[in-house]
């Protein structure tokens, strides 16, 4: 049986624990052992007996043991999956974890009720995005300054929003992508803003286990 450790917490407009529960429901419906943590001291023990670590932690500040212990236990197999804030908008003092992930949150320009749509890559075919489809959404739409190394599955238009920003024009921003960190795999998904996003878009629960899947050693 696979092993997957959900650590949560951070900024509470996240709703850490109700999307730790939705994550929680989708491993084990997979035959996943859950262990939860809301204490960012798991980090600086062994990890190396998971199959996946699932950060779902707005903000906060790691220790140096605790990035360095992610670091190795990642780089040796172990997987990293999360969405939204919970992976990508951690951490932010931390360099590495930032190169570790991926990417990072830099701003979601008109707010939370942001109508935009995401979009597979028809270039780009994967078992993580076969038959979801383009689906609109209204939430939060994250502008990521994003690693050249990462692997993008979905996209969006974006900044959806006028600001100092627009005479630059919309790029293509990514929501959904790949990496790897030594033997491990990670897996991003930009959607999620709480539980109730995953029960207004099954297709982000949907994208969710397939990441699981996919990072998990």
């Amino acid at each position: 049986m696979k092993k997957a450790l959900i650590i949560s917490g951070g900024w509470i407009g996240h709703d850490p624990e109700g999307v730790a529960d939705v994550f929680e429901k989708i491993l084990r419906g997979e035959g996943f052992e859950v262990d939860r943590a809301t204490d960012l001291a798991v980090y600086e023990s062994d990890l190396s007996g998971y199959d996946l670590l699932v950060p779902n932690w707005t903000m906060g500040e790691l220790s140096g043991d605790a990035i360095a212990n992610i670091n190795r236990a990642v780089a040796s197999g172990v997987g990293l999956a999360g969405c939204h804030a919970g992976l990508c908008d951690a951490f932010r003092q931390s360099d590495l974890w930032q190169f570790i992930t991926g990417a990072q949150f830099v701003a979601h320009p008109g707010g939370g009720q942001t109508t935009y749509t995401v979009c597979m890559r028809p270039d780009c075919p994967d078992p993580l995005t076969d038959g979801i489809g383009d689906f609109e959404v209204t939430s939060e739409q994250y502008y990521l300054h994003v690693d050249p190394a990462v692997r993008v599955l979905a996209t969006t238009r974006a900044p959806m929003a006028d600001g100092p920003f627009a005479p630059n024009g919309e790029v293509l921003m990514p929501v959904v992508y790949t990496k790897r960190w030594g033997e491990g795999r990670v897996f991003y998904c930009s959607l999620g803003h709480n539980r109730e996003f995953f029960e207004k878009y099954p297709q982000a629960c949907e994208l969710m286990r397939r990441g699981f899947l996919y990072a998990a050693r």
